[in-house]
């Protein structure tokens, strides 16, 4: 099993520094979080907390997930980076493709592409793209994306995206994973049709438990069984040694984190006590999970 830091809602400037600190300790990967923009209302309820509200506000930083990849990955040698989970139903998959693209090319292939549909109808409406049918978009997006990303010349005529024979260059050094994010019905299903892997917004261990087993019976009715698949998650009850070696148990690859977090420390707090947990979560934690 894998260890990614995620740096969700810390200071931008931080984020080189957390890039390098957790490369050192043994770190797989950085999970970066994806938000538009904050509006002072919605019109919807947030799917992942138990009230339907935020848990951020409109002060909370937030950088282009791709602009941070790149600007990490410059400072890094081996860690990898994905979007966790980058919402594509407000974006237009030609113009990502190429954003993609770049950062892979500039990482050195170090970047993988979680993907969701997105929650908000604000996000949607005021970046062009309709709410309506926005499961059905985001699918033929999926599509439109991995043509291109698997390079070529290529061409695409679907309901919602159309055009002629076109290239990119250059394909990406290696081939881009595509993570699906979303924990219902729709979402499981669109992971096992397009995904490389699955990403998990806040879980329990039981809830986690299920939606694994139930992901492994959808790629099973695909053929997929025994094709590699990666499972991330953000289980909220369980942690340390015995509580990781419990996820991997149940089939996690993938840990997503923030040491910081069981230090005490808030997202808005110096760099330093940050780096200090990093530390301590690769001694403890990381070094110490093969034994």
């Amino acid at each position: 099993m894998k260890f990614t830091l995620s740096v969700a809602m810390n200071p931008l400037d931080q984020l080189a520094g957390l890039a390098r600190a957790a490369e050192e300790a043994g770190f797989a990967s950085i999970a970066l979080p994806d938000s538009l923009f904050y509006s002072e209302t919605v019109s919807a309820d947030y799917p992942y907390t138990p009230d339907g509200s935020r848990f951020w506000n409109e002060e909370t930083p937030w950088a282009d997930p791709l602009v941070a990849a790149a600007s990490m990955g410059a400072v890094t040698s081996r860690i990898r980076f994905y979007t966790s989970v980058l919402k594509l139903g407000s974006r237009n998959p030609v113009l990502l493709a190429r954003q993609v693209n770049s950062v892979a090319a500039l990482t050195g292939g170090r970047f993988g592409l979680g993907l969701g549909v997105g929650w908000s109808p604000e996000e949607f409406e005021w970046c062009g793209a309709p709410y309506a049918r926005r499961g059905k978009r985001v699918d033929e997006a999926i599509d439109v994306l991995r043509l291109i990303l698997d390079g070529g010349m290529v061409e695409y005529h679907g309901e919602f995206f159309d055009f002629d024979k076109l290239r990119m260059s250059p394909t990406p050094p290696s081939r881009v994973p595509f993570y699906i994010g979303g924990h219902t019905e729709v979402a499981l299903r669109r992971a096992a049709r397009a995904g490389d892997g699955w990403s998990s917004a806040m879980m329990k261990f039981d809830d986690l438990r299920d939606t694994i087993a139930r992901l492994r019976e959808l790629l099973a009715e695909r053929g997929r069984a025994e094709e590699p698949f990666e499972y991330q998650a953000v289980c909220i009850d369980r942690f340390g040694l015995d509580g990781y070696r419990e996820q991997a148990s149940i089939g996690v690859t993938d840990v997503i984190t923030m040491p910081w977090v069981f230090e005490g420390v808030g997202f808005d707090a110096d760099i330093e006590p940050k780096l200090a947990a990093i530390r301590k979560f690769g001694e403890d934690v990381i070094a110490k999970f093969g034994d």
